[in-house]
């Protein structure tokens, strides 16, 4: 199952301007396996890629020059806590959401809405709550972001028929790990119920998060056999070494690394990941907000670790926060290709660094400074009000204001 919201949202042909992106410096694919492109030039119509390279600009109604800086694919935070609106009951925080759209961020995945002051645990309350989130995120997308919310949380009173009965509905996330379970080896029917359903079932992993949960182990994980093992590097506390290193060397599931988990267990993990070649099975969250705050440059961030310090090609790491997660998910954005939805962010090296381009940036452990964000093909920030100043603005023509820039609020 696919998220239903994957193009909702989208411009109706016709009534946005077809827009060309000029100078491309460095193409950021969102491929891992071929993590860069050598298109110069790209073309966006009705919200979706339309062509790269060799596009003649001058039959555009919209010209975006780059001016040698980098365009990637908008990067995709597969592990962000929402929970109904752009509000955070953890942080209190409003607005969150529009902000992440200026770290880069154009999609996020939701590992259940946890949050919810009052959560239910009855099945009835269960499968309510995550129909609600569903229907809610795929009407509302703050600042333009494609918020991927609704995963039914994995109770043991949720049998086969009310995953298919939610899945049917539209649900098509599930996440273990919150229920009410003493141990979580009894979440297994639940879990695979949920698979056999077509819904996709996240599991935390590591220590316990928040009061009332449990710590999760890496044989839990073997056992469970999830679709991802959410925060595989620690949320927050991570797991035990040796286990861990069986975890990544002899299965094939999915590992989700998180800025809010333990950095050593990140790079003991792509080590291990770099060793086997097993780069596939890699993707990048946040894991915010939680405990560890609202962070909009938290993807930014860990992806400089990674490069920087666990010495992963920066044009790699792009690809584990963008299409390596599309894969996974079955999402329509996140890769720089043609009929791919137009989610894009132009960056550079931040002004003053001396990482030369964003690729360099990356390298040194530095943010890149963004320069725009497009989402759907439409403009939703010119210049990042989070990011560092990028040492290349665009240069839009027509002249357009910044819909939502340092000094405004969308």
């Amino acid at each position: 199952m696919t998220s239903p919201n994957q193009t909702r949202g989208r411009p109706e042909p016709g009534t946005e301007p077809s827009t060309a992106i000029v100078n491309i410096g460095t193409l950021l694919t969102g491929d891992v396996d071929e993590p860069y492109g050598t298109a110069d030039s790209l073309l966006i119509t009705d919200g979706v890629i339309t062509r790269l390279g060799g596009v003649d600009a001058s039959g555009a109604e919209r010209v975006i020059d780059a001016g040698g800086a980098t365009v990637g694919p908008g990067l995709i935070d597969s592990h962000c806590h929402v929970v109904l609106g752009d509000y955070t009951p953890r942080q209190r925080t409003v607005g969150f959401l529009e902000s992440y759209v200026h770290g880069g961020i154009t999609a996020c995945i939701s590992p259940g809405e946890i949050h919810l002051p009052g959560r239910p645990h009855d099945a009835e309350g269960v499968k309510a709550l995550a129909v609600l989130a569903q229907r809610s995120w795929a009407a509302y997308r703050p600042n333009g972001m494609k918020v991927h919310g609704g995963a039914i949380i994995l109770e043991p009173v949720l049998t086969a028929e009310d995953f298919r009965e939610v899945a049917a509905k539209g649900v098509w996330l599930a996440k273990f790990g919150f229920g009410l379970y003493d141990d979580p080896a009894d979440g297994l029917p639940q879990v695979r119920d949920a698979q056999a359903a077509g819904i996709k079932v996240m599991v935390h992993s590591g220590g316990a998060s928040i009061p009332g949960s449990i710590p999760i182990t890496a044989d839990h994980l073997m056992l469970l056999q999830p679709d991802v093992c959410g925060h595989i590097n620690g949320g927050p506390s991570s797991l035990d070494d040796a286990r861990l290193d069986v975890l990544v060397r002899e299965t094939d599931l999915v590992l989700q690394i998180v800025q809010a988990g333990n950095l050593r267990s990140s790079l003991r993990i792509v080590e291990a990941v770099r060793e086997i070649g097993a780069e596939r099975r890699v993707i990048l969250g946040s894991d915010t907000p939680t405990g560890t705050g609202v962070m909009p440059l938290a993807v930014l961030k860990t992806m400089a670790e990674l490069a920087s310090l666990g010495g992963v090609d920066p044009g790699l790491v792009w690809a584990w926060a963008s299409g390596a997660t599309a894969d996974v998910y079955d999402l329509e954005s996140g890769k720089v290709e043609v009929g791919r939805a137009a989610d894009l962010v132009v960056s550079d090296a931040p002004w003053g660094s001396y990482g030369g381009d964003t690729v360099g940036a990356l390298a040194r452990g530095d943010i890149p400074g963004i320069s725009a964000v497009l989402i759907d093909g439409r403009v939703k920030a010119l210049r990042s009000r989070n990011t560092p100043a990028s040492a290349t603005a665009v240069t839009v023509r027509p002249h357009m204001e910044d819909p939502c820039g340092s000094e405004h609020v969308c």
